[in-house]
């Protein structure tokens, strides 16, 4: 695509990255066919290829963004499933990514919209504070359904109302103190080597047995896993937003705590939303020069739990023999398939592990979660988990597992059967405890 961007725009590096992007797009329109939002509404403008036309007219000419085009971003997941398909390799995320930086610097939202992001990055970046909310939340809940009756208030009614779901179907209950790893030695009499794992925000709060798995299951085959007590949000939730002063102090955090904590194999990542993230801190550094360097080195170290397990290898024999079969449907996060290209290697190893498994047959599209997305765009946000839940539904499934906290807890707000993250099935067919929502399994089924 031809491009006229002014010479003295591109003198900024994430302007001219995305007029790099804008020159590879040969508007082919083969992104429209694996994106969510296109396949709804079937509008060229909520597809990538009508994006990118947006994008460039608002970039290219500095425009202050409409109305209409705040709408179009704003309604993109970044589930990256057009780079996926893209034949052109457009690096459509970052060039949407500075968008909405764009955006936020030259666009006044409605100050009902500005209050209720203002709300939800003073709150779900913070893992005490959405701990402590969580918990408030579930006490004045039946509130929900007074607020959803006051526009201005209707995002607040969402939260409240996800709350108990979250809480009854997701994995673990929620508790008003997130879990806080602290060091596991290692419980095999071969140490192997030394892991951090990384936190994050929301995940201790609404699923703590997805970590407690990852920990149990890590020191069985051999590994130390000790956190970095200085290390925060990963910064996604202010990226997408397009708050880049927050997300960079968040990333030099991260770089900063993990840089200072010695010896490590790698930084293992339980949340595919937050491993997509980062595993682009580099490029979210690349113009610092005092953290460049190690951000590239903590880019590269960073590996999904079953990225990670897939390379140490898992035991051939370790398969808990009380284990009854269970017929599991899988759901790739975007920010697994698309974001960080690994899509098979949980299938593989759910399969090793003695699972039976079945994927949608929608499993490229995204099911509306996409961080704050459920929230911003709820109406989006709960077709597309329809549509997800009806595809998972066709593969008569036991349960369903997935690899992300946010996607888990989207699906469990709908789901008739419960949800689960892939390394807490791992870590009960090797030698863990069952998980605690499969309590009632009889001969394989839940009851």
């Amino acid at each position: 695509m031809r491009t006229e961007f002014p010479p003295q725009a591109l003198e900024d590096s994430s302007t001219a990255a995305a007029e790099a992007a804008i020159r590879r797009c040969v508007r082919c329109g083969f992104c429209t066919s694996t994106c969510p939002t296109y396949v709804l509404s079937r509008e060229e403008l909520d597809g990538p290829r009508g994006r990118i036309y947006l994008m460039k007219d608002m970039l290219e000419r500095q425009r202050l963004p409409t109305a209409e085009v705040v709408q179009h971003i704003d309604r993109c997941l970044s589930c990256l499933g057009c780079m996926t398909t893209c034949p052109s390799d457009v690096n459509y995320r970052h060039l949407v990514d500075h968008s909405r930086r764009y955006i936020r610097e030259h666009y006044k939202r409605p100050w009902s919209e500005r209050w209720f992001r203002r709300l939800l990055l003073a709150v779900l970046p913070h893992r005490r504070r959405f701990a402590a909310a969580l918990a408030l939340g579930a006490r004045v809940q039946p509130l929900a359904r007074v607020l959803r009756h006051v526009p201005l208030l209707r995002p607040l009614a969402r939260m409240l109302a996800s709350v108990p779901l979250a809480r009854s179907q997701v994995s673990s209950p929620v508790s008003a103190t997130p879990l806080t790893p602290t060091l596991t030695p290692s419980m095999s009499h071969a140490r192997r080597g030394r892991v951090l794992l990384a936190q994050g925000c929301v995940e201790g709060s609404l699923s703590p047995a997805t970590q407690a798995a990852t920990q149990r299951l890590l020191a069985r085959l051999g590994y130390e896993v000790v956190v970095a007590e200085q290390e925060g949000c990963c910064g996604a939730l202010a990226h997408h937003m397009g708050e880049h002063a927050q997300t960079l102090a968040a990333v030099r955090r991260n770089v900063e705590a993990w840089s200072a904590a010695g010896e490590f194999e790698a930084i293992i990542s339980t949340a595919s939303g937050c491993g997509s993230m980062l595993k682009d801190y580099g490029w979210l550094l690349r113009d610092d020069s005092a953290h460049a360097g190690s951000a590239q080195v903590v880019a590269e170290r960073v590996t999904d739990v079953c990225e990670f397990l897939a390379r140490v290898g898992m035991p051939k024999d370790a398969r808990a023999p009380a284990m009854p079969p269970l017929r599991v449907a899988y759901h790739p996060p975007c920010s697994m398939q698309h974001g960080q290209r690994l899509r098979d290697l949980p299938v593989q190893l759910l399969r090793e592990a003695g699972f039976e498994v079945h994927l949608p047959q929608d499993a490229h599209l995204c099911c509306g979660s996409a961080g704050t997305y459920s929230l911003l765009q709820p109406d989006i946000a709960d077709a597309l988990r329809d549509r997800k839940l009806a595809a998972l539904r066709g593969t008569r499934p036991d349960v369903i597992v997935t690899g992300n906290v946010g996607c888990a807890t989207h699906l469990a707000a709908e789901a008739e059967v419960p949800v689960l993250h892939t390394v807490e099935l791992l870590d009960w067919a090797h030698g863990g405890p069952r998980p605690a929502v499969l309590h009632d399994l009889q001969q394989g089924r839940p009851a």
